[in-house]
């Protein structure tokens, strides 16, 4: 399927080539890391993602405490009471690993708070690509960065630096 879908682009590539459409590339990956906001938006990340870590890590000390106070008093208790502790410290894993769930998941607070500070710079970009795409008349623009694989790019068709320029952006 996968080789199907690549002989399909090469082929619409191909195509538009022969028609004699511009085509080019951009890495966004690069043009993210010359912004300044994307530098504070990775500092604010940073300092959300410290606070959640050291909560996280507050929650596994407390189970990692629990499972050495129970080893420790393990002779003196009966056995309904070593059941209910390790009910307890049982319970208190699976709210450890809600947490971690809820917030560093595939979907995660974590994951959801980037995406918000992310997208009104994804859409400034964004934009200035697609100003820099109709003002070089351009049919198609690559992403370098995305999952979609260049085996070769030529430099030449690169307009990363263009889209920098367009965001009004000083080379440093």
């Amino acid at each position: 399927m996968l080789n199907r879908l690549k002989l399909l682009l090469l082929f619409c590539l191909f195509t538009f080539a022969s028609y004699g459409q511009k085509i080019g590339y951009v890495d966004s990956e690069y043009i993210l890391n010359k912004h300044p906001e994307y530098k504070e938006v990775q500092s604010e990340m940073e300092s959300i993602g410290s606070e959640w870590r050291k909560e996280a890590k507050a929650l596994t000390d407390e189970i990692r405490e629990m499972y050495n106070a129970l080893k420790a008093e393990e002779v003196l208790l009966t056995e309904e009471m070593y059941e209910e502790r390790l009910a307890l410290i049982k319970e208190k894993e699976k709210a450890a690993n809600a947490f971690n769930s809820r917030v560093f998941g595939a979907n995660g607070q974590y994951y959801q708070k980037q995406a918000e500070l992310l997208q009104p710079l994804q859409s400034k970009i964004f934009d200035a690509i697609e100003r820099v795409s109709r003002r070089n008349g351009l049919a198609i623009l690559f992403d370098k960065a995305s999952s979609l694989s260049m085996i070769y790019t030529d430099p030449r068709h690169d307009y990363s630096e263009f889209v920098i320029e367009e965001l009004g952006l000083e080379e440093n």
